[in-house]
């Protein structure tokens, strides 16, 4: 469904990075990978017409490394020891010469190790909330081919939205996967448009004294309002149509069974340079009627890199998968005499 040849990507590992809102949300100095603290001084860029310099391509690949969830032996533990990021470092350097060294790359390089055990920050242990009865229940009801258990496809509605080249949704689509993970950052006065190369997706964002939609308009992603906090740009999502899904098999670590999410879904970004090649990103995600702790936070630095190249990603280009599933279905069920 979703054919594509990746170019190879490789970069070399750093050994030093900022963590910026993570860390402080965590209430710890900001490390280096190193394990010294970085330099807080920096002064931000500014466009033309006098707003904080965001633009440029900030890739999220490197967070391939990264599980979505924190591995249950790390605890409330956040940042990787010196001997265990050192093993984390030659795991995504073996990783990324597995997947992009045969003739044709399978996979974008992770390129670089970040000591955080895990995206999510909070809650401090780094798992995904517990869901509400009533969470459970639409999980219950959810559909697509990474379903864990679904066989039976009848019919279009049996399949995801990002089965079916239409988005993957928020706040999915900024969580890396094992390809197409370009993010590229435009600028104009009154607007910040994010372009995303997964899904060839791009969420325009007013900065302006636009309104607010009516909150009966629903939307994939849904609709975003930015203001600028000093040198942060707080981007602030409604209006989602509770079609999509909170996590996806693809992002690394992420929770299993699917996530679900519901129109009243609140998402607040926050965008800080802190470097000129450092951009911490900060997301919460809201969601009292399915999250049982109402909310949870991922937060993790990007890197400016404006030779990546991002492609065109043309999902639904002689795609037959749809068909292909349900022929199948229907053949399977046949044959063990329904």
């Amino acid at each position: 469904m979703k054919n594509r040849i990746l170019a190879l990507r490789i970069s070399g590992l750093m050994t030093s990075f900022s963590l910026g809102f993570a860390m402080i949300l965590l209430g710890t100095p900001v490390l280096g990978a190193d394990g010294g603290e970085t330099g807080s001084e920096y002064t931000q860029p500014m466009t033309p017409w006098g707003e904080p310099d965001l633009r440029g391509t900030w890739p999220i690949n490197h967070l391939i490394g990264v599980p979505q969830v924190r591995p249950a032996e790390y605890g409330n533990q956040a940042i990787l020891t010196d001997e265990e990021f050192a093993e984390k470092q030659a795991s995504v350097a073996a990783r990324d010469e597995r997947f992009q060294g045969g003739a044709i790359p399978v996979a974008d390089a992770a390129g670089r190790a970040l000591r955080q055990t895990s995206l999510i920050i909070d809650p401090v242990d780094g798992q995904f909330p517990e869901l509400t009865d009533y969470g459970k229940e639409l999980q219950a009801n959810m559909k697509g081919s990474y379903h864990p258990t679904q066989t039976v496809f009848d019919q279009i509605e049996d399949f995801s939205a990002w089965d079916r080249c239409i988005t993957r949704g928020m706040p999915v689509s900024m969580l890396a996967r094992n390809y197409n993970n370009g993010v590229r950052i435009f600028q104009s006065p009154g607007y910040v448009v994010i372009q995303l190369e997964m899904a060839h997706e791009a969420r325009i964002i007013p900065t302006g004294d636009v309104p607010a939609l009516d909150s009966n308009i629903k939307q994939w992603l849904g609709e975003s309002r930015g203001r600028w906090e000093g040198n942060t740009l707080v981007v602030e999502t409604t209006n989602f149509n509770g079609r999509t899904q909170k996590t996806s098999a693809g992002n690394p670590g992420s929770p299993r069974p699917l996530q679900p999410t519901t129109t009243n879904q609140r998402i607040i970004e926050r965008f800080t340079r802190v470097a000129d090649d450092t951009i911490d990103f900060e997301m919460k995600i809201e969601d009292p009627q399915v999250l049982a702790t109402g909310s949870y936070t991922v937060a993790y630095p990007t890197f400016l890199d404006n030779d990546y190249a991002i492609y065109e990603y043309a999902c639904h280009e002689g795609n037959t998968t749809v068909r292909n599933y349900i022929e199948t279905s229907r053949y399977e069920r046949a044959q063990a005499g329904e």
